[in-house]
Protein backbone atom coordinates (compact mmCIF):
# COMPACT_ATOMS: atom_id res chain seq x y z
CA UNK A 1 0.00 0.00 0.00
CA UNK A 2 1.38 3.85 -0.92
CA UNK A 3 1.44 6.19 1.95
CA UNK A 4 -2.21 6.68 2.06
CA UNK A 5 -3.66 10.44 3.26
CA UNK A 6 -6.51 9.86 5.54
CA UNK A 7 -8.99 11.92 7.73
CA UNK A 8 -11.07 10.05 10.42
CA UNK A 9 -14.19 12.37 10.69
CA UNK A 10 -17.03 12.22 12.71
CA UNK A 11 -18.66 14.33 16.16
CA UNK A 12 -16.79 14.14 19.23
CA UNK A 13 -16.91 10.41 20.74
CA UNK A 14 -17.53 8.37 17.58
CA UNK A 15 -13.54 6.96 18.25
CA UNK A 16 -11.59 9.27 15.09
CA UNK A 17 -8.89 8.86 18.11
CA UNK A 18 -8.67 5.54 18.43
CA UNK A 19 -9.34 4.37 15.56
CA UNK A 20 -7.09 6.54 14.20
CA UNK A 21 -4.10 5.80 16.03
CA UNK A 22 -4.64 1.81 15.68
CA UNK A 23 -4.72 2.30 11.79
CA UNK A 24 -1.71 4.41 11.65
CA UNK A 25 0.16 1.62 13.25
CA UNK A 26 -1.29 -1.05 11.27
CA UNK A 27 -0.08 0.94 8.38
CA UNK A 28 2.59 2.37 9.45
CA UNK A 29 2.27 5.98 9.06
CA UNK A 30 2.30 8.84 11.93
CA UNK A 31 -1.18 9.79 13.77
CA UNK A 32 -2.20 13.64 13.84
CA UNK A 33 -4.59 14.13 16.75
CA UNK A 34 -6.24 16.96 15.17
CA UNK A 35 -7.96 18.45 18.18
CA UNK A 36 -3.93 19.23 19.35
CA UNK A 37 -3.76 22.01 16.92
CA UNK A 38 -6.90 23.76 17.94
CA UNK A 39 -5.42 27.19 19.16
CA UNK A 40 -6.07 27.47 23.02
CA UNK A 41 -9.29 30.08 22.57
CA UNK A 42 -11.19 27.37 20.60
CA UNK A 43 -10.18 25.08 23.31
CA UNK A 44 -11.25 27.20 26.31
CA UNK A 45 -14.21 27.99 24.26
CA UNK A 46 -15.29 24.56 23.90
CA UNK A 47 -14.16 23.72 27.22
CA UNK A 48 -16.68 26.56 28.19
CA UNK A 49 -19.60 25.00 26.44
CA UNK A 50 -19.31 27.14 23.65
CA UNK A 51 -19.74 25.78 20.24
CA UNK A 52 -17.35 26.93 17.47
CA UNK A 53 -18.43 28.78 14.77
CA UNK A 54 -16.87 28.35 11.21
CA UNK A 55 -14.61 31.27 11.79
CA UNK A 56 -13.14 29.72 14.88
CA UNK A 57 -12.64 26.90 12.84
CA UNK A 58 -10.68 28.24 10.23
CA UNK A 59 -7.23 28.67 11.51
CA UNK A 60 -7.86 25.37 12.64
CA UNK A 61 -8.64 23.78 9.70
CA UNK A 62 -5.54 25.71 7.95
CA UNK A 63 -3.33 24.26 10.63
CA UNK A 64 -4.52 20.85 9.28
CA UNK A 65 -4.28 21.54 5.76
CA UNK A 66 -0.75 22.88 6.26
CA UNK A 67 0.28 19.70 7.51
CA UNK A 68 -0.78 17.72 4.84
CA UNK A 69 0.04 19.75 2.48
CA UNK A 70 3.20 20.00 3.63
CA UNK A 71 3.67 16.09 3.20
CA UNK A 72 6.87 14.53 0.97
CA UNK A 73 5.81 12.55 -1.90
CA UNK A 74 6.21 9.07 -0.28
CA UNK A 75 5.08 10.58 3.20
CA UNK A 76 1.37 9.09 4.22
CA UNK A 77 -0.62 10.31 7.48
CA UNK A 78 -3.57 9.62 9.22
CA UNK A 79 -5.53 12.55 10.98
CA UNK A 80 -8.79 13.06 13.56
CA UNK A 81 -10.63 15.59 12.25
CA UNK A 82 -14.34 16.04 13.10
CA UNK A 83 -14.64 17.79 9.31
CA UNK A 84 -18.27 18.50 9.99
CA UNK A 85 -19.27 20.38 6.85
CA UNK A 86 -18.75 20.03 3.55
CA UNK A 87 -16.79 22.77 2.97
CA UNK A 88 -14.83 22.09 5.82
CA UNK A 89 -13.78 18.84 3.77
CA UNK A 90 -13.78 20.51 0.39
CA UNK A 91 -11.03 22.92 2.46
CA UNK A 92 -8.95 20.07 3.11
CA UNK A 93 -9.53 18.46 -0.27
CA UNK A 94 -8.27 20.93 -1.47
CA UNK A 95 -4.58 21.37 0.15
CA UNK A 96 -3.87 17.38 -0.23
CA UNK A 97 -6.18 16.19 -3.73
CA UNK A 98 -5.71 12.42 -2.80
CA UNK A 99 -6.96 12.97 0.49
CA UNK A 100 -9.27 10.16 1.91
CA UNK A 101 -12.16 10.89 4.11
CA UNK A 102 -13.82 7.96 6.67
CA UNK A 103 -17.09 8.89 8.15
CA UNK A 104 -17.81 7.28 12.03
CA UNK A 105 -21.17 7.54 12.40
CA UNK A 106 -23.31 6.57 15.62
CA UNK A 107 -26.77 7.03 17.19
CA UNK A 108 -26.82 9.94 19.13
CA UNK A 109 -27.42 7.93 22.15
CA UNK A 110 -24.56 5.55 21.48
CA UNK A 111 -22.66 8.97 21.28
CA UNK A 112 -23.63 10.75 24.54
CA UNK A 113 -23.28 7.27 26.05
CA UNK A 114 -19.48 7.24 25.37
CA UNK A 115 -19.02 11.43 25.99
CA UNK A 116 -20.23 10.11 29.45
CA UNK A 117 -17.40 7.93 29.91
CA UNK A 118 -14.49 9.77 28.92
CA UNK A 119 -11.98 11.11 30.91
CA UNK A 120 -9.77 13.94 30.27
CA UNK A 121 -10.89 16.04 26.97
CA UNK A 122 -12.03 19.11 27.12
CA UNK A 123 -14.76 18.62 24.72
CA UNK A 124 -18.04 18.54 27.39
CA UNK A 125 -21.17 15.70 26.44
CA UNK A 126 -22.73 19.27 26.59
CA UNK A 127 -21.77 20.30 22.68
CA UNK A 128 -22.87 16.67 21.25
CA UNK A 129 -26.00 18.07 20.03
CA UNK A 130 -24.60 21.15 18.25
CA UNK A 131 -22.06 19.01 17.07
CA UNK A 132 -24.91 16.56 15.51
CA UNK A 133 -26.79 20.04 14.02
CA UNK A 134 -23.28 21.14 12.16
CA UNK A 135 -23.14 17.87 10.58
CA UNK A 136 -23.60 17.65 7.27
CA UNK A 137 -23.38 14.27 5.90
CA UNK A 138 -21.19 13.57 3.33
CA UNK A 139 -22.48 13.00 0.06
CA UNK A 140 -22.45 10.24 -2.45
CA UNK A 141 -20.29 12.49 -4.64
CA UNK A 142 -17.70 12.56 -2.32
CA UNK A 143 -16.37 9.34 -1.79
CA UNK A 144 -16.07 8.98 1.59
CA UNK A 145 -16.16 5.74 3.44
CA UNK A 146 -19.04 5.61 6.40
CA UNK A 147 -18.72 3.27 9.14
CA UNK A 148 -20.84 2.07 12.03
CA UNK A 149 -18.73 3.54 14.89
CA UNK A 150 -20.18 0.26 17.09
CA UNK A 151 -17.85 -2.20 15.51
CA UNK A 152 -15.00 -3.73 17.58
CA UNK A 153 -11.58 -1.05 16.43
CA UNK A 154 -10.24 -4.02 15.01
CA UNK A 155 -13.20 -4.42 12.12
CA UNK A 156 -12.93 -0.76 11.45
CA UNK A 157 -9.10 -0.53 10.65
CA UNK A 158 -9.18 -3.68 9.29
CA UNK A 159 -12.80 -2.19 6.36
CA UNK A 160 -10.40 0.92 6.27
CA UNK A 161 -7.20 -1.04 5.31
CA UNK A 162 -9.29 -3.23 2.70
CA UNK A 163 -10.64 -0.01 1.19
CA UNK A 164 -7.12 2.20 1.06
CA UNK A 165 -6.18 -1.21 -0.43
CA UNK A 166 -8.79 -1.17 -3.28
CA UNK A 167 -7.96 2.41 -3.75
CA UNK A 168 -4.58 2.30 -4.39
CA UNK A 169 -4.51 -1.27 -6.30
Amino acid sequence: MTSPRLILMGVSGCGKSTVGHSLAQRIGVPFLEGDALHPARNVALMAAGTPLTDADRTGWLDAIAARLSGLGPDEGLVVSCSALKRAYRDRLRASTPDLHFVHLHGTPAVLAARLRERQGHYMPAALLDSQLATLEMPSPDEAVLTLDMTQTVHQLVAHIENSLDQHTA
